[in-house]
């Protein structure tokens, strides 16, 4: 028996333009949400924008403003705001989505698994009993139960 599993939201991704420079950078005057980015916030030093294409539901990413290759050439104000803003993003998806758990870290260079390794973030991984099950280990396919813009609008709020 074959089962169909739909994700048109990935159309965007697929027909869009590749190239469209670093979804970390912001424009220089803006602060707070950029909902057409899925920014959820942002301050001189930092922000947490979710995964467009994220490992579960509610997967975030906590980055320097500041466009910064690695953790050494960020700043130690940069370093502690991204932590800090990492560790408020889980009070807050503990608040709104109750985790169990997470998967939290850096990947620093394309070896280590980075996708974008031009500008330093910290990934925010909650995870669930049970959220790992065979599709993930037998089809390498993930099932995000709620769509992006859904998860968007319920966690923006918490963050501003």
């Amino acid at each position: 028996m074959s089962e169909t599993l739909w994700a048109p939201w990935r159309l965007d991704y697929i027909l869009g333009p590749k190239d469209q420079g670093c979804f970390f950078c912001l424009p220089k005057d803006h602060l707070g949400p950029l909902p057409e980015r899925l920014v959820l916030y942002s301050d001189p030093l930092s922000l947490v924008i979710m995964n467009l294409y994220p490992y579960n539901n509610a997967h975030l990413m906590a980055a320097p403003r500041r466009h910064v290759a690695t953790l050494a050439k960020a700043t130690e104000e940069e370093r502690v705001a991204v932590i800090n803003l990492a560790a408020r993003a889980t009070e807050i998806l503990d608040r709104a989505m109750s985790p169990h758990g997470y998967n939290m870290g850096i990947n620093q260079g394309s070896v280590a698994g980075a996708g974008l390794e031009d500008h330093l973030h910290f990934h925010i991984t909650p995870r669930y009993s049970g959220d790992t099950n065979y599709m993930t280990v037998l089809a390498e396919t993930r099932v995000i139960p709620e769509h992006i813009q859904a998860t968007y609008d319920r966690l923006v709020g918490y963050f501003n």
